[in-house]
């Protein structure tokens, strides 16, 4: 089994449809031993999330719990087919860590072509670390083109353990999935593997994920979760 000391996408109660408070998924994350937990909460297009002062504040948190690094960011919106998002770029670039992602409530869904120029929009946005969840087949994609625009623009590309899951809403997830990790070795581009825990019962949990990927072979060196100093190449936070 690959190490697995990180998740970079996990929410509080804060994000309207989660079940847990930031110290109790702190909680969880520590006692189950991982190096780097981030709440990213739902941006605020999302309904029911939280708004834009609370992410702006996010500088009075500290940054360590005992021996574990606590980050903190957003999930953001991609709201249209260029790639905006639903926060600005002053509060984005004072983050520790950014994704964008497609979410019903918040897109309408185009052809392959648009929805794939809605991701490569955000990638170009500086701010952005991570497109999470681009499994949905609710969103058609061109995985050959995200693939080489993730390379491009130094954006890692999520692995959703949720989406994998038996109880997932996502449409095709594993048969996405493998059509982009297949890319992804082809090309040589990395990849972080994220629970989105919205409870703190699924905080580092990447089974279905990290088994698929055993399956086929992936190469470990382009999993960032196995290599905890890799991730601050491609996160805004960057450790003092």
């Amino acid at each position: 089994m690959i190490t697995d000391k990180i998740d970079l996408h996990t929410h509080t109660i804060v994000s309207g449809h989660a079940y847990n408070t930031r110290n109790e998924m702190i909680a969880a994350a520590y006692g189950k031993g991982l190096e780097v937990l981030a709440i990213t909460e739902h941006a605020p297009a999302m309904p029911g999330s939280c708004q834009h002062i609370y992410f702006s504040n996010y500088k009075v948190l500290p940054r360590r719990h005992r021996e574990m690094t606590v980050l903190y960011g957003a999930e953001l919106n991609i709201l249209d087919y260029a790639g905006h998002v639903d926060l600005p770029d002053d509060t984005l670039k004072e983050m520790d860590v950014t994704l964008a992602s497609i979410h019903p409530p918040c897109y309408v869904s185009g052809t392959a072509g648009e929805n794939t120029s809605a991701y490569l929009g955000a990638m170009e946005n500086p701010y952005i670390n991570i497109i999470a969840h681009p499994d949905d087949s609710r969103f058609p994609v061109d995985y050959e083109v995200l693939v080489k625009a993730a390379k491009e623009c130094k954006v890692l590309l999520e692995v959703n353990n949720t989406s994998l899951s038996p109880v997932s809403f996502r449409k095709d997830a594993r048969k996405n999935y493998l059509k982009m990790l297949d890319l992804c070795a082809k090309h040589q581009v990395p990849v972080i593997v994220d629970s989105d825990a919205h409870a703190d019962c699924l905080v580092g949990e990447h089974v279905y994920a990290l088994e698929m990927m055993e399956e086929i072979g992936f190469p470990a060196e382009l999993i960032v979760n196995a290599h905890s100093g890799m991730i601050y190449d491609y996160i805004n936070y960057k450790p003092e």
